[in-house]
């Protein structure tokens, strides 16, 4: 197995992607702690997983995030899934400053304080991964709202990041993952949009689809795959890059 005697800490974990993360981590034999601001889905998740770890915390809150990392101990893997509170389907020129501003404040506030947690820790001991996921969206999608400039700041932190840590022994690596049809459903896209209906995300799934040089959506089993490869010790020499699991449709 891929992870087997790691730690790894999840945040977001109680989402479809993160819970789906934890698992695949699980699978290969790491250790894993699940993270979130709701217990109840970070609960659904563990029940999953044999002996999973279950903290609620904000990783926005950053003594938080740090007194929950001296309670974990050694840390081999830190992944940040947590939702920025993105807003979509308006034009920039109509779209509210706060809700701009909000996926790009949260976006490199959750990301800086977890990665800069987890770093001190790994740089301790000369090893670690720090891996985040975005859509991608930095090189152009319209109708995104402060998606693509959040995503822009999350991938020049990730490549800094790496620039500072790889002496020490510790890699900073990310994903571009969007439209993976599992995860796109009228409930969730409903709080980034609520105009979407079933119909309409078809649509934009179709869309997607045809954008990629693969002419298809990735799956989530791809998505975690390529999380567990990037967090094992067969990815040792990848760092401050983002792997585009997005079927091609953004240039590497």
């Amino acid at each position: 197995m891929l992870l087997t005697d790691k730690t790894a800490v999840v945040y977001g974990a109680g989402g479809s992607i993160g819970g789906a993360v934890a698992r695949a981590f699980a699978a290969e034999g790491a250790r894993v702690h699940l993270v979130g601001r709701t217990r109840e889905t970070l609960e659904a998740v563990a029940a999953d997983i044999k002996n999973a770890e279950v903290a609620v915390v904000d990783a926005l809150d950053e003594t938080a995030v740090t007194e929950h990392l001296a309670r974990v101990g050694d840390i081999d893997v830190s992944f940040n899934l947590v939702s920025r509170g993105d807003v979509q389907g308006l034009p920039l020129t109509d779209m509210p400053v706060d809700d701009f501003l909000r996926p790009v404040l949260n976006g490199v506030r959750a990301n800086f304080i977890t990665a800069r947690a987890a770093a001190r820790r790994m740089a301790e001991r000369g090893s670690g991964v720090v891996l985040t996921l975005n859509s991608g969206s930095a090189h152009g999608s319209p109708m995104m709202g402060g998606t693509g400039p959040a995503d822009a700041a999350t991938d020049s932190l990730v490549r800094n990041l790496a620039m500072e840590l790889g002496p020490r022994g510790v890699r900073a690596v990310g994903l571009w993952a969007a439209g993976i049809p599992e995860t796109l459903t009228v409930e969730k896209l409903g709080k980034v949009n609520p105009d979407l209906n079933e119909a309409a995300i078809q649509g934009i799934l179709d869309h997607l689809s045809s954008l990629r040089m693969t002419r298809r959506n990735p799956t989530l089993a791809e998505i975690t795959a390529t999380a567990v490869f990037l967090a094992s010790d067969h990815a040792a020499s990848i760092t401050g890059t983002f792997v585009n699991v997005t079927g091609g449709m953004f240039p590497g």
